[in-house]
Parts: C-alpha cells; structure tokens; sequence
C-alpha cells in the first residue's frame, strides 16, 4: 500500500502544471457549455440601491463610494430572479478578456501583494534567529512532563514562519526527548505533528490566514460582494483548535507513539559522516548573545505594540473607523493588519539581530528581506498561475450554473448544513493527498464550495474553518508533502533503517485521531452557534 501511494504521488505533476492544466480544461469546457446553453434561472435577495456619498480614503486618491453605516431595514431587500449563462472563453469575448485582463487578474490577486509585505517582517525574524532562538529557549525551560505539551503547541504557532518549524522544531524535538532518556523517533513524531499536523490554525494571525481570506473573498465576491470576510473571521475558532489538536497530539505521542516505538536502541544510529547525517538548520549563537538577543527584541515588541495601541485606543484615532469609531469590523486596524503583523516581527527581528549580532548593518537587513522575497520565486508563479484560473473560471459563469444547479439538487433532498460541511472537510482531506499545498487547494475548491454554501446560507468563514479541519491532518502522511522527505533524513539521524514507511506509520495514529475528533469538534462548534471570530458567527 505504501509503495503503491509513494509510486502515485511521484508521478504527480509539479502544482503549476496542475493549475496550466486546469486553466485549459475551463477554456475548452466553457466553450462546450457555452455552445450547449447551459444556465441557470434562479430567485435571490438583492438589496435596494441605496444613496451613497463619496469620500476619500487615507492612502488612495480614489474617490470611494460610501454607504449607509445603519442595518437595512424592511423592505431594503427584494426578491429578483436572475439567470447565469455558461460564457465561452473561445469567443471573440472570452478570448479578448483572456488577454486584456491577464495583468489585472495578477496585480489584483490579493494573495500576492499580503505574502510579499508579511514576509519583509517574518522573512526577517527568520533569519535573524529570532523564530529559532525563541523556540531553543522554550523547549529548555520545559519540564519532562510538559516537554511535548510544548513541543506539540510550539508547532502550531511555527506556522507564523512555517520554515523555522520544519527546519529547527522537529530536529530539536527529537534531541530534547533523547536528551531526557525519550524515544527520539518520537520528538520527531510529535514536533512534525504539531507543524504540519495542526498546520492552518494558531493563536495569531499568519500569512496563510491573509492568503486563504484573500481567495475565500475572491470567490465570494461574483457570487455577492457584500459576503466579505476579515483576518478575523476564523479567531475564536483557531485558538481553539489549537488548544484541541495540541491536547490530542499530546496524548497520541504518549499514549500510542511512544508505546509502539518502544525504548530507543543507540545502536541504530548511523555512523558519523552517513548517510543520515544532516546540517544543522540553523547556525549556533552564542548563549549570553541569544539571550542579549532575546531581551532586545522583548523590548522591541513591547514598543511595537505600544506604537499600534497609541495608533489605535484614543477615540479618533487614526486606525479606527472614521464614522463609527469602532475597532473591530469594517475598519482601518482591520484592514491594517497584514502590515501591523510585518511591522512587530519587523521590529523583534531587528532588535534580536542586533543583539545577538546577527545582523550587523544594513546591507545584511536588507539582504536578509531580499532573500526572504527571492524564496517566494516559485509561489509568486504559482499565484500567477492561480489567479489566472480563478478569473477564467469566474468570468466562465461555470461557478454560478454549478453552484444554482448544486444547490437545487441539495435542497430537494434535504440535505442538512451539517452533512455539507461534513463533505468539505472529507473532500479536502482526500484532495490534500495529491494538493498538499494549502493554497493551491483551496484556490481550486474554494470558487466550487463558498457559492454553493452562499446559496444555501451558510457564510464564507464556517466553509473555510472546514476546510482548515480537512486540509491538515493528512499532510503528515502524504509524500508530495514539500516536507515529507526532510523528515525521512531527520528520521534516518537515529534509525538508519528508517525510511518513507517508519514517517508515515509513525503519524496515522495523529491522522486517525485528528481526523475524526477535530471534526466532531467542528460540527459541536457549528451545532452550538459559537461565533469562529469577531463578528463572524457560525451561520
């Protein structure tokens, strides 16, 4: 079985040609819909124009049209009837829009502009030692019995900068359980759980987070453009399921791993210079430097923060809503947020670096930035690649018809919300085996799930937390993973007959476990109305 998954998965093409391909099967199928009159008629809620008045934004020298801050009241609303037609992209349309809005299609993919401007921040921290020292300090303070509590919950928030989770937690994961007489095998088991396993969900808010809202906004928005979601939306639920996956991980290293794993035999260990020897990931700090380094960017943080407060708390102040003052919701913080989140990792990132005398001057800062965007090389064209299919896909109308004739057939058989958001996250799970990439994969379910689920009301944020609880827990156990093959090396450090079937026996047990109780976990959350975020209830 094994064997059979490792030969699959190896012959799956590169994600950009996945996305090329699927970009030139909507062309071609658009055309044949088209030429067959497909359609949808159906019956929506529209709301009445209402009189708007423009004002101009900070920032922008667009005049932007500002509505009515009051709820709508009776008869704000009218039932219209509308009719969605198959578009072709081989008309003369369709082909003039394929080429006249290429540009556009990139330079408005929301996730493009969010990675860039995180990264300056983050790519920064990373580099400067910052995520790693953090991490060392936090794993030596720990006590045995709290040792993969940690380890486990420090995955989770690895996803903030998800290379320094791969690349320090898991190797330091297995020295610190070999350092109190534990399984090593087992720390990696753990430490990888906790990064991959629990991976989309976390006390903060990530760049994955800005990228997912930007896509479940994008394909959200021809369906109704009033249906906008914020970085917020999924708070409440992240923490959470963070505090959750991090308990059943804990208790599936202890109670399952470690027994099946069994004592640790030196003896397996590969000799010095072998095969299973790796680098280090990060380059050694002087103690009493890391720990300068750790202070000054304590520091840093707190002024950081002080800095947004001062920006935020008065009444008036500039990053609250110019009309209704508020902070939470439609207003400047909110929107704010990508930049505030690069700006305090900007700021730690610096202060450690210059602490602990990582970085020295300002060539090195701005090489370290320069590096952190060269990375992103290979993502930036898959988003091209990406944004290029949302668009021929939503200019199509083929997302509508699906989604009209989707929700039809649902509503006449009565189909719960329940059991539809229970095929999100199955659906999700099954597809995370040969799309393992978070993005990638929700740009591709995100324009079939969010109008189909807008139909039949359930908003964008409760599809989106589904999908987070489908799209994780497999990665740990899929070899497309980009990953995967790192923790076989880090595997083979402590067991030289080690290899992809050692990772992924090791890890069903979290599989199982997280996959069944972290979506009973949802649908108890989605049953008992919990909000999943400020101002972003369940339904």
């Amino acid at each position: 079985m094994l064997t059979a998954i490792e030969r699959i998965g190896n012959k799956m093409p590169d994600p950009a040609i996945i996305f090329l391909a699927l970009i030139a099967s909507v062309i071609l199928l658009s055309q044949v819909l088209d030429w067959a009159g497909v359609h949808a008629t159906y019956q929506v809620d529209r709301q009445r124009p209402a009189i708007s008045e423009p004002v101009y934004q900070g920032g922008s020298s667009d005049i932007v049209e500002a509505g009515p801050t009051e709820p709508p009241g009776p008869g704000s609303y009218r039932i219209v009837t509308e009719t969605s037609s198959v578009k072709g992209l081989l008309t003369v349309d369709g082909v003039r829009y394929i080429f006249t809005s290429f540009v556009d299609n990139f330079r408005n993919f929301a996730a493009l502009a969010i990675i860039l401007v995180v990264m300056i921040g983050v790519g920064l921290a990373e580099a400067s030692g910052l995520i790693a020292a953090l991490i060392r300090k936090l794993v030596g303070v720990s006590s045995k019995s709290t040792l993969t509590f940690i380890i486990i919950l420090l995955g989770m928030l690895s996803s903030v900068a998800s290379d320094a989770g791969y690349l320090v937690l898991i190797p330091l994961g297995a020295a610190a359980f070999m350092s109190v007489g534990r399984n090593p095998i087992a720390g990696i088991a753990a430490a990888f759980a906790g990064v991959s396993a629990g991976f989309g969900v976390n006390f903060l808010i990530t760049p994955l987070d800005g990228v997912l809202v930007g896509i479940t906004n994008d394909a959200a928005n021809f369906a109704d453009p009033a249906d906008k979601i914020d970085l917020v939306s999924n708070l409440y639920f992240g923490i959470a399921s963070t505090l959750f996956v991090t308990i059943i991980a804990t208790a599936v290293t202890t109670r399952i791993v470690e027994k099946v794993l069994g004592d640790y035999d030196p003896a397996l260990a590969p000799t010095a210079g072998g095969d299973g020897e790796v680098e280090p990931a990060v380059a050694e700090v002087a103690p009493e430097a890391e720990s300068r380094g750790l202070a000054w960017a304590g520091w840093g943080t707190l002024a950081a923060i002080a800095f947004i407060v001062l920006l935020t708390a008065p009444p008036g102040a500039p990053l609250r809503d110019p009309v209704t003052d508020k902070v939470i919701g439609d207003s400047p913080f909110m929107d704010s947020l990508i930049v505030i989140i690069m700006f305090v990792f900007l700021v730690a990132g610096l202060c450690y670096g210059r602490g602990a005398g990582t970085l020295t001057t300002k060539d090195q800062v701005l090489a370290t930035i320069t590096k952190s965007w060269a990375g992103l090389a290979a993502l930036l064209f898959l988003f091209l690649l990406i944004a290029q299919f949302i668009a021929c896909f939503n200019f199509s109308k083929m997302p509508d018809v699906a989604a009209v004739k989707l929700g039809d057939v649902l509503e006449h058989i009565d189909v719960g919300a329940v059991w539809l958001l229970l095929g999100v996250v199955i659906i999700s799970a099954i597809i995370n085996f040969i799309i393992p990439a978070a993005i990638a994969k929700w740009a591709l379910l995100a324009p079939i799930f969010i109008p189909l689920f807008l139909r039949l009301g359930v908003p964008p944020q409760t599809v989106l937390a589904a999908y987070r609880v489908g799209d994780a827990p497999t990665n740990v156990v899929t070899p497309l993973m980009a990953y995967f093959p790192l923790i076989v090396v880090f595997t083979k450090r402590y067991d030289k007959n080690s290899g992809i079937g050692t990772v992924v026996s090791m890890m069903l047990p979290y599989v199982i476990a997280l996959s069944i109780l972290w979506t009973l976990f949802f649908l108890a959350w989605y049953l008992l109305g919990i909000p999943l975020g400020p101002g972003a209830p369940v339904s």
